[in-house]
Order: C-alpha cells, then structure tokens, then sequence
C-alpha cells in the first residue's frame, strides 16, 4: 500500500505543473485532455485505498492546482459533444437507420456525411455539423431513430497527422518500384541464351524414346457407355422433379409500406373511373428525328416523349380546370398553376418528384427538368422538398413495355394520365388501311370531382395536341 502511495504522490506531482502551467496561458490543447484524463486513472482507481492522512494531502493541494483540475475536466467535457438527429420534414418525425457511413473511432470532417435514415418517402442523408473522432452510436443499423433523439457522440477536433504520414511513406514505394525494373536487359540476355540452348536438336534416337515412351504409358480411353444414359424403360413419372424449393421473408421498408397505405387509402377513398383513347405518334416521332440532334446541340438535353405529353397535358388542364382540382373537406380546390407529379420506379418503389408550374415551361425546359430529376433519382438525391405538392400525375409505363393499364390516383389528387407503349397497328387513314405508329392513353379520375364530359374532353385535347404538336404554337 505504501508503494502505491508514493508512486501516486510522485505522478501526480509530476503532472500538476503542467496542468497549472497550461491553464494560466489558457490553452485547451488535445495534449492537456490527455494529461487531465492521465491524471483521473491515476488518482481515481487508487483514492478509495488512499489513507486519511494522503487524502488530507492531496485536498490540501494549492487553491491554483485544484483550479487547474476542475478547468481541465470542464474542458474534457465540452470536447465531447452529442449529435441529435435533425429534422427531415414538418410530417415526418421518424425513421429506420440503415446504414452507418463512419465507424466508432473514425474521424468525421465537418459536412460529411455519416447516416442514412430511411423515411416513408425518401432516403435522408445526416451530415455531421461538426468535425472529430466519432465516440460512441446511440442506434444500431435497423433501430427506429426519433427526430431529436440522441444519434452519436463526437470528440470535437481537427484530423490528426498521423492519417497523412502512413499516406505519404506509402507514396514514396510507389514512386521507388519502377527502378527496380532498369536491370531487364541482362535478364533479356540470359533468357534469350536459354532459348538458344533449349531450341538445339538432340540426336534422333533420343527423340525416339522420349516419344516412344509417353505413347506407350497412356492407356486407351474409355469409351462412354450408352446404357448408362439410356432412359430406364417401365420408369413411371412421380408427377415432380427434384429442385430448389426455398422461399426468402424480407421486411418491407418504410417506402413501401407507405406506398401500399397510401394506394389501398385512393382506392378507398375515390370514386374512381378509367377512360381511354389512343394516339396517332407518326408526327410527333418524325418532329422527334428531325430535331433531336439540334435540341442536344442547343440545349443538351436528348428530346423524349414525356416533354410533350407532360405540355400538352397542362394545356389541357387550364382549359379544363376540374381535372387540375382536388377536395379537401368539404370544399374542392381550383388550382390556377400546373404542378406535375412524374411517377418514377426506384428499386425502394415509386415517387413522384414535381415539375413545377409546368404551363409556363417549354417543351425543352420541361426535358431539363426532367433530367434534372432524373439524375438526383439516380444519385439518390431526391429530397422531400422535390416530391411535396403537385396537382396532376403522368405515369409512363410504356418504358417498360406496358400495352394497356388503368393508373391508380395519387391521392389528395383528382386524376392521372397513363402512358403507354407505342406499337405499330393497322388504322384506317383516309379510307385505306395503313401501318401506323399508335399509343393507348388512359386517364383515372375521380369521379366525385371530375364528370365524364370532363375527362373525355381532357383526353381528346391531349390526343389533338400529340398528333398535331403546331398547335402549341398556334395555341389551338
């Protein structure tokens, strides 16, 4: 015991000075924390086997040192701060952590990101707000985290040196190797006199018994017997045949759990009714090839289909204003701008970015748009913001080969247009039979909000506008 004592005595009175010392010039350096946490392993394991008359000691220490050490755990305290999970939207309040991008003892600079929560809508990025060493996970990948909950514990910092000098002794090798590699014309030399001395004729009667040899030591090789794969005759078929029959249980994620809720829920909630019709493409293909080229030029966006059908639907909607209204309580609500929902598949389900106020927007400003969404969507970038609103839906499913369909209405709205694949049928033109490039849309609508002499209306003016596209600029 005594032996303990006096080693503890002299440590500690080996680190007071520098812990005094540090605190009157006001430095909170990484180097102090450590000498103050130094300090509580020393002190802390060994004060319950202090006796009275070392304890009386060390709380007579001088006022200044005591000071010192109070200071020092203050400042250990604030190096370690608490990050509580953001908010990611005024309806959303929590989420399925699914992935940890750094790891306990990893350094994390400031912005970077480190989480990923799954939400009913999208995938939220968490970024941390500070730079440091990450200490501790509240959650584990899978837990449910609460906006505002406790989400991991970081020691504020700069990144130490250590990480770049491995990275610059590692370069240096790199840039050493290729000298290892001068002295290849003597090896070349060498294998070249090799070859020589291998390339010359040994006598004849060699070359008899070193071939007689191998050819005498291999037996006949077997011929494959047909009875063994012959069908046996009188065999009766057992009416099954052996295979894998596994079956795999996966948990369905946040997405597309909300996706089914919110499908079944306008199913329920709708009175809805699908009509259809079908367009002639041949212009709207051949201003497609003529211009194409020129709007990738120009613009450097590639000219598709969904730029003129998403236009000639927002024509349609502002000269029929029911389709573009929806009902909340017990009144129905007359949008006077067009916000377009574009149905996109993701491997997590279906969201619908918004095209905003579309019936201003061009034909080539809608495509930007559009691949603009459709890069965030491939980078997994599309936020909540980019989905909120939106007063009409278009859905392609002809990218995927789809024939025929009846879309379901994205809910608060009142309708949604269906594309679909565009196939080459005989038509009558003109009295006479011809091949003709031709698409079947459809339209879902609710018919609480939208009469039938509505949709039909909406759906011939589509239909006028794609099969003569200069009537957008004749506005007819």
């Amino acid at each position: 015991m005594s032996a303990i004592i006096q080693t503890t005595q002299k440590q500690t009175t080996m680190l007071l000075p520098v812990v005094t010392r540090a605190v009157s010039q006001r430095t909170a350096t990484r180097s102090l924390c450590r000498s103050a946490s130094t300090f509580s392993r020393i002190v802390g394991p060994s004060a319950a086997r202090l006796t009275p008359a070392t304890a009386n000691g060390l709380r007579t220490l001088p006022t200044q040192s005591r000071n010192a050490l109070s200071r020092f755990g203050q400042a250990r305290f604030m190096a370690d701060k608490i990050i509580k999970c953001p908010p990611m939207a005024e309806s959303i309040q929590e989420g399925t952590l699914t992935q940890w991008h750094k790891q306990v003892g990893e350094f994390i600079a400031r912005d970077e990101v480190i989480a990923t929560i799954e939400t009913d809508k999208v995938d939220v990025t968490v970024n941390s707000p500070e730079s440091g060493k990450v200490l501790e996970h509240f959650a584990n990948e899978g837990d449910t985290i609460s906006v505002g909950g406790n989400l991991f514990k970081i020691e504020l910092g700069d990144a130490p040196a250590e990480e770049s000098a491995p990275a610059a002794e590692k370069e240096a090798p790199k840039a050493e190797a290729p000298k290892a590699e001068a002295p290849k014309p003597k090896e070349e030399e060498s294998k070249k006199e090799t070859a020589k001395q291998e390339s010359k004729p040994e006598p004849k009667k060699a070359d008899a018994s070193k071939i007689a040899a191998p050819a005498a030591s291999k037996p006949p090789a077997p011929k494959p017997s047909s009875k063994a794969q012959a069908p046996v005759e009188g065999e009766e078929f057992a009416g099954q045949l052996p295979g894998s029959r596994t079956e795999r249980r996966v948990k369905m994620n946040r997405m597309r759990l909300r996706i089914a809720e919110r499908l079944k829920e306008s199913q329920n909630v709708a009175a809805s009714l699908t009509t259809f019709n079908e367009i002639d493409m041949t212009n709207l293909i051949e201003m497609r090839k003529k211009y194409k080229e020129l709007v990738l030029e120009k613009h450097g966006v590639k000219l598709g289909f969904m730029g003129a059908f998403i236009k000639a639907a927002s024509v349609a909607l502002k000269e029929v204003p029911g389709v573009n209204a929806s009902i909340e309580g017990g009144d129905i609500v007359y949008h006077d701008f067009v916000d377009v929902s574009v149905a996109v598949a993701t491997p997590k389900g279906l969201v619908t970015p918004v095209l905003r106020n579309t019936e201003s927007l061009s034909i080539v400003e809608v495509e930007k748009a559009l691949s603009a969404l459709g890069k965030k969507a491939r980078d997994n970038q599309i936020t909540i913001e980019d989905m909120a609103g939106g007063t009409f839906t278009v859905s392609n499913g002809g990218v995927f080969g789809s024939l025929y369909g009846t879309p379901i209405i994205n809910q608060p709205q009142s309708a949604i247009l269906g594309m679909h694949a565009t196939k080459e049928r005989a038509v009558v033109v003109n009295g006479k039979v011809e091949a003709r490039p031709m698409m079947y849309i459809a339209l879902t609508y609710d018919h609480r909000v939208i009469d039938g002499r509505e949709a039909v209306t909406f759906l011939v003016k589509v239909k006028e506008i794609i099969e003569d596209p200069t009537r957008l600029l004749l506005d007819v």
